[in-house]
C-alpha cells in the first residue's frame, strides 16, 4: 500500500505543472493578457476565491452543489448524485462534492462530478448560477475562461514517457 500511495503522490505531483499564471504571480506582467487579467478580476468579484483557494485554485475541500435551485437543472443530468451523502448517509452531506482544482482545467472535459458538461464556458455558467445566482454574460464568460486557461502548464516531459514496466 505504501508503495501504491507513493505512486499515485509521483502522477499527482505532475498534474501541476507551472503554466503562464505562476510566471504572473512571480512578477512577470506580461504573462498574461489583459483579458486574461480581467478574468482574474472576475473570477475574485464573482465569488469563486472562497472555494476556489490555495495555489491549487481548490482541491481542498468539499462543498454544497448547488446552492441556488438545483445542479441537474443546469447541467442536465439524467442521474442526481447525491454526492457524499451516498457514502455517510448524513442529511447533511446531500449533494456535497469535492471542490476540484483549478490547474489544468481546460484539459479536464467534460465537466462537473459527472461529466455531464462539455465546455468550459458552460461550465462557468453553470457555477455562476448555480453558487451565486448569478447570470454571466457572455463577455464576462470569456473572460473567466481566458483566466482559467492561463492556468494549464507544460506537462513534463517524463510524465508523457511510456516506460512499458509492468507490476507484478
Amino acid at each position: 500500500m505504501k508503495t501504491v500511495a507513493q505512486a499515485i503522490g509521483a502522477f499527482e505531483r505532475t498534474l501541476t505543472s507551472a503554466s503562464r499564471f505562476d510566471d504572473y504571480l512571480k512578477g512577470d506582467i506580461k504573462a498574461l493578457t489583459t483579458k486574461e487579467k480581467q478574468g482574474i478580476n472576475s473570477f475574485v468579484e464573482k465569488g469563486c476565491i472562497p472555494c476556489h483557494s490555495t495555489t491549487l485554485l481548490g482541491g481542498n475541500m468539499t462543498q454544497k452543489f448547488a446552492l441556488f435551485g438545483y445542479y441537474w437543472d443546469y447541467t442536465n443530468s439524467v442521474y442526481r448524485d447525491k454526492g457524499r451523502y451516498e457514502y455517510t448517509k448524513n442529511p447533511a452531506d446531500e449533494y456535497v462534492f469535492k471542490v476540484p482544482q483549478l490547474r489544468n482545467i481546460e484539459k479536464t472535459f467534460p465537466y462537473m462530478h459527472d461529466g455531464s458538461v462539455e465546455t468550459l464556458e458552460d461550465a462557468i455558467r453553470i457555477m455562476s448560477m448555480t453558487e451565486s445566482n448569478q447570470q454571466l454574460d457572455e463577455t464576462e464568460v470569456g473572460k473567466i475562461a481566458a483566466f482559467l486557461r492561463t492556468l494549464t502548464g507544460k506537462i513534463p516531459e517524463h510524465a508523457l514517457e511510456e516506460t512499458g514496466k509492468v507490476f507484478d
